[in-house]
């Protein structure tokens, strides 16, 4: 699964197109606020954990684990973690919210990047620290179905693509350029839903 094979012009793996797959099939299943959309993050995160490794970035690596019990907990809210255990409705983060999220991705990325460091060899332990902060943040957000959750991939994502490019995973780079416009109009659809919330 790790051999290389030709596509479009450039080199990837059987795994990482199919983690390409998944984690697209994802993406526009959350937009849609489709619960099946965690089943989905599941698969994705555990094969991409195996495609990072290879690619020593241990902290998109760990990043995976994380998502896939994220996802599990994200799946559950979406389910039952509104008001008397029904499901979520998309809403916005308050002012002082919004100030604890940036400060959570400061603490972690200081955290993760120190560990990476100082623990692994990878060659891009702040930008690898700073996205992976940056994503776990993203993910929780996510799974309390909050609109701020796609400003934070939208930043994510951009920087990815460079991150990605340098690394020569190109299949995932392509990939997270798709994820910057699905970003967006994830963006533009919780924000029109929650508005919506808040006139009901």
């Amino acid at each position: 699964m790790n051999d290389s094979i030709p596509l479009l012009g450039f080199t990837t793996t059987p795994l990482e197109l199919i983690s390409f797959v998944l984690a697209v099939i994802t993406v526009l299943l959350n937009i849609r606020q489709t619960h099946w959309a965690w089943l989905f993050s599941i698969l994705s995160s555990a094969t991409y954990g195996v495609v990072f490794f290879g690619a020593r970035l241990y902290g998109d690596m760990a990043l995976q684990l994380v998502f896939i019990a994220v996802s599990v907990w994200g799946w559950y809210q979406w389910l039952y973690g509104g008001a008397r255990h029904e499901g979520l409705v998309v809403t916005r983060l308050d002012l002082a919210a919004r100030w604890h999220a940036l400060g959570a991705w400061l603490v972690g990325f200081a955290l993760i990047a120190l560990f990476l460091r100082t623990w692994t060899n990878t060659d891009v332990p702040h930008i690898d620290g700073f996205l992976t902060a940056g994503s776990l943040v993203g993910q929780l957000l996510l799974s309390r179905k909050k609109v701020e959750n796609w400003h934070v991939w939208i930043v994510v994502d951009v920087l990815y693509v460079g991150l990605y490019v340098y690394k020569g995973l190109i299949l995932t780079a392509i990939l997270y350029a798709v994820f910057i416009v699905l970003a967006w109009i994830g963006l533009r659809t919780w924000s029109r839903i929650a508005q919506e919330e808040v006139k009901a």
